[in-house]
């Protein structure tokens, strides 16, 4: 297994250069050369396995032996030791229609912790390894940069610096970034949207020779590791179904901004998990939606939200799949992105769109809805759902076949989130572990959001 360049002009490089590399040096992203085609019996003998059993074989497919067998495995056991859920992502019925896949058991609350507490582990072996300095840079709209900070705080060789959009996501989230005082870790609150923290981070990757200088490191969705590691709960979800005879098609419905978590599913469709639909949910946000469902492509105007981990426009992973529904052909995908830079915009037609349409199925939750239909599922379940959650639930209910079974990706624990749900007037108990983040001081650098300012922050701390 290799990796190449969605735009074509990076050499095949194994998975240990890939994740080191993070954005390709020619501004694409990393794909795997080839997606492996999982037969029957093989998705039958996965049927049975444990989450961790699950990840490894994920896992084994895309690294070679770049990693040795025994040491993957410890990667893997040590990454998902750290969930509070013996199932790390368990599947909850609410009926016989709507089962939800928690992917919040982990140390943040939250389903990036999936992905980061294997990438921060990763990181860690490789650089012991190779001896090679990890200096981690990322933008988060929320999620993100707690759990990748929770993933390498205090370890050896590794540094890490967080851009968050200041005041911009739940005060819980600010919380879990900020309150951390391990030497290892920077926060910057920049002074914009997250749109603007994830353009000055892919900026600052696309300058090879700061990149190279300073030894940054990927910890964003453009890292393929962080893909590669969602998809395994894809598989999961759907064989905890299969094992209790649910023999009806299956769907996901998926709360997303940047597109990775989706994209992780329909890589593991690609695969060859017989997902029945992927239902694509967005905020007012909706840029990824307008795409969906009339093939334009282009950044409206920024609203914020009851779910504002999904407020983005640019979604970063998009590009990944451009690729795909253009047959791997890096030539037009370097055509559509430098003319997404020149005019802010992409445009499929005909045959393409009803491609992506094969592909998605897209619904943009109004911030009122959202909040409606978390109330709505609260009484009729007794299930307390986070807001992004609740926007893959109202996307079910509107998209979801009448004889499908849909599995709606949970995305946080709602406590991460309580101003939006008090304002349905329901109350909640915080986790211990959220509770005590209230009487911590808070370590935060406010900077303006122009790459000069991030770069003069870099400097200095790494």
């Amino acid at each position: 297994m290799k990796y190449i360049s969605t735009r074509g002009q990076v050499a095949p490089i194994g998975f240990i250069d890939a994740i080191l590399m993070g954005l390709a040096n020619d501004g694409g992203l990393l794909v795997p050369e080839h997606l492996p085609q999982l037969s029957e019996e093989t998705l039958r003998q996965w049927q049975e396995l444990t989450y961790p059993e699950l990840a490894l074989e994920v896992f084994s497919l895309f690294v070679n032996d770049e990693i040795p067998r025994a040491d993957l495995k410890k990667l893997v056991d040590d990454s998902y030791g750290t969930f509070r859920h013996e199932e790390v992502t368990p599947v909850h019925k609410l009926d016989d229609k709507r089962y939800i896949l928690e992917l919040f058991h982990g140390p943040t609350f939250a389903f990036k912790d999936v992905a980061l507490q294997f990438l921060g582990n990763l990181y860690s072996y490789v650089s012991k390894k190779t001896n090679s300095i990890i200096h981690i840079v990322g933008a988060t709209s929320g999620d993100t940069g707690a759990s990748a900070i929770e993933g390498v705080r205090g370890k050896e060789g590794i540094r890490i610096c967080i851009l968050h959009p200041h005041q911009k996501v739940s005060e819980v989230q600010a919380l879990q970034m900020t309150t951390v005082d391990d030497a290892n870790v920077l926060n910057l609150a920049v002074e914009g949207t997250f749109d603007d923290c994830q353009r000055i981070i892919k900026e600052l990757f696309a300058d090879v020779d700061f990149k190279h200088e300073y030894h940054l490191r990927a910890i964003n969705s453009i890292n393929i590791a962080r893909i590669l590691a969602q998809t395994v709960y894809y598989f999961y979800a759907y064989f905890q179904l299969a094992k209790q005879g649910v023999d009806r098609k299956i769907s996901f419905s998926v709360p997303t901004g940047n597109f990775g978590d989706i994209f992780a599913g329909y890589l593991a469709q690609q695969m060859g998990l017989p997902v029945h639909k992927l239902i694509l949910a967005t905020n007012a946000n909706n840029i990824l939606e307008r795409f969906v469902n009339v093939g334009l492509y282009q950044p409206g105007e920024f609203r914020g939200t009851y779910s504002p981990s999904m407020d983005i426009q640019v979604a970063s992973n998009f590009e990944r799949y451009l690729y795909y529904l253009n047959g791997g052909n890096s030539d037009v995908v370097s055509t559509l992105m430098a003319q997404f830079k020149a005019e802010g915009r992409i445009i499929v037609e005909s045959d393409a769109l009803s491609h992506v349409q094969s592909d998605f199925s897209a619904y943009s939750v109004s911030n009122e809805a959202c909040l409606d239909t978390l109330s709505d599922y609260y009484t009729k379940y007794n299930y307390l759902m986070d807001p992004h959650t609740a926007c893959g639930a109202a996307a079910a209910d509107k998209l979801a076949a009448e004889d499908d079974v849909t599995i709606i990706l949970s995305t946080a624990h709602p406590a991460k989130f309580d101003e939006s749900i008090r304002l349905r007037e329901i109350r909640q108990e915080y986790p211990a572990q959220i509770q005590a983040l209230f009487n911590k001081p808070q370590i935060r650098t406010v900077v303006s959001g122009t790459n000069e300012a991030i770069k003069d922050q870099l400097v200095k701390f790494f």
